[in-house]
């Protein structure tokens, strides 16, 4: 960032809820992306009302209801007790009607805010101005000289999600996403399905003169459905704007696309304003009213959030702050962790001298697996490693049974294999060797070995130790207990 200007970035978050049906029809909401491409699946899921069929009218599906309201409790947001639906107009192939409904001046969830901690500006309140209620347009596929309509999507519920323009940093809108996506898997109301588009970003982002009390003239970036792409399209705008400010040009208000080949943003078309939209009250739907105890049930249905689950792993459990956040920025993860740790108290281990090395396995070698899996896979409940694995792997390293590059080996091979870890220690002949009788014999053999270098740790050259422990330990393969092996080579040289 050039030390004159600041950035003000605000975000659009568009999320498809995990509803069965569609938001104002019976239609299948959650389609498969095979069967929504395939020859035989496109514009099979449509029905009268989400094609704009005249005379058909809307019907509230009251489930996109509730999972609105989830989404605004979740999110520190006032529950409006009247909302309005309106008609959004524009003309594009995928929209029949020529309008969307949306919500527009009296949206159902106002007035919130998301924590975010970033290392650079520390914790931050970002706020959230509105969640409101639409649905989605279908796809075009665009073809060489022509395109084509796939109505499989339109109608389908989604909540947009608009932050203030509190952000300052790609890095502090990446941490913003990051955090919004999780609460609303844990809460269940969205897969999460990146590719699928199940959670998709529009960034304003627009620079000023440090100090300055005006806004600069912002650009919006379209549809980014990765954190790191979203973050990348925001730190690229914000130096093209400034390099235009600088040539004594004006940034022009408009909107632009993000190409990830090239890591540059593009021009689109011009912004459109609220009024370009002639919004104007939906007239076949009334005002949504939502009784106020409705909303109390829905908050007590609400699991345990994100940054509560954080703060218990650091006090329940002992796991550092950064540790926590690891584990909770994937809930299959945490599910994961948890089992985990339930299953080794169950067998009398403590959690608290247990949890560490069961975070440790999860946030390094396992999710290194899960992230170098073909097709970006992500979720560990979909492989082939359980939390019984896991557990019996962490109670043999806190017994000394294996070292923790044996556990690695274990988890390798379980990865693909699902065998027992008992299995894989026998026959891999993982398991340390801390029998005395069996290890002094070596150690004095080394010893022998190398008689100059332990006349010259007996004559102050601590740091040999470590030399004499490695060649101990490559003497049987890497098997000697090292903590009894410290100790054990220490007294022989002595």
């Amino acid at each position: 960032m050039h030390p004159e200007f600041e950035a003000v970035i605000g975000l659009e978050v568009h999320v498809q809820l995990a509803t069965d049906s569609k938001i104002f029809s019976g239609s299948k909401a959650r389609l498969k992306e095979a069967e929504s491409v395939s020859s035989e699946g496109v514009n099979t899921n449509t029905d009268p009302i989400c094609t704009g069929h005249p005379g058909t009218l809307p019907v509230l599906n009251r489930k996109v209801v509730e999972y609105a309201v989830r989404a605004g409790l979740a999110t520190h947001c006032t529950i409006q007790p009247r909302s309005v639906f309106s008609r959004k107009h524009y003309f594009y192939p995928d929209l029949p009607k020529g309008y969307q409904i949306s919500q527009f001046d009296k949206p159902i969830c106002e007035n919130g805010y998301l924590e975010i901690d970033t290392p650079d500006t520390g914790s931050r309140k970002i706020t959230i101005q509105r969640i409101h209620i639409e649905e989605d347009a279908g796809k075009n596929v665009h073809m060489t000289g022509y395109s084509l309509v796939n109505l499989n999507r339109a109608g389908v519920p989604l909540i947009e999600i608009v932050s203030g323009p509190d952000m300052k940093s790609a890095t502090e809108a990446g941490e913003y996403l990051r955090s919004l996506y999780g609460i609303v898997t844990y809460i269940g109301v969205c897969d999460g399905n990146l590719q699928e588009g199940n959670f998709r970003c529009d960034a304003n982002v627009s620079v000023m003169k440090k100090g300055s009390k005006v806004f600069g003239t912002r650009a919006e970036i379209k549809n980014v459905n990765s954190f790191r792409f979203v973050e990348l399209a925001i730190e690229y705008e914000i130096h093209r704007q400034i390099e235009v400010i600088q040539a004594g040009a004006k940034v022009i208000q408009e909107t632009r696309g993000y190409d990830s080949a090239k890591g540059s943003t593009y021009s689109m078309r011009s912004k459109e304003e609220a009024q370009d939209y002639r919004y104007f009250p939906e007239p076949d739907l009334p005002p949504l009213v939502i009784d106020p105890q409705w909303v109390e049930t829905v908050r007590a249905s609400l699991p345990e959030l994100p940054d509560q689950k954080k703060r218990r792993y650091v006090g329940e459990y002992g796991l550092t702050a950064y540790d926590a956040g690891v584990l909770i920025a994937s809930k299959p993860l945490a599910e994961f962790f948890e089992s985990t740790v339930a299953l080794l108290s169950s067998k009398g281990k403590s959690p608290k001298a247990t949890a560490k090395t069961a975070s440790n396995l999860l946030s390094g070698e396992i999710s290194r697996l899960l992230n170098d899996e073909k097709g970006g896979q992500k979720d560990i409940s979909q492989s082939l490693i359980r939390p019984t694995h896991l557990s019996d792997l962490v109670e043999l390293l806190v017994d000394q049974v294996i070292s923790s590059t044996g556990a690695k080996q274990v988890i390798t091979t379980i990865w693909g294999s699902g065998e027992s870890v008992a299995t894989v220690v026998e026959r891999e002949g993982l398991k340390q060797v801390s029998d005395l009788s069996a290890l002094e014999p070596v150690i004095e053999q080394v010893i022998r070995d190398n008689v100059k270098q332990a006349e010259e740790y007996r004559a102050g050259k601590d740091k040999l130790l470590g030399f004499f422990v490695g060649q101990v330990m490559k003497a049987t393969g890497g098997k000697a207990n090292p903590t009894l092996l410290q100790d054990l080579v220490k007294k022989k040289l002595q």
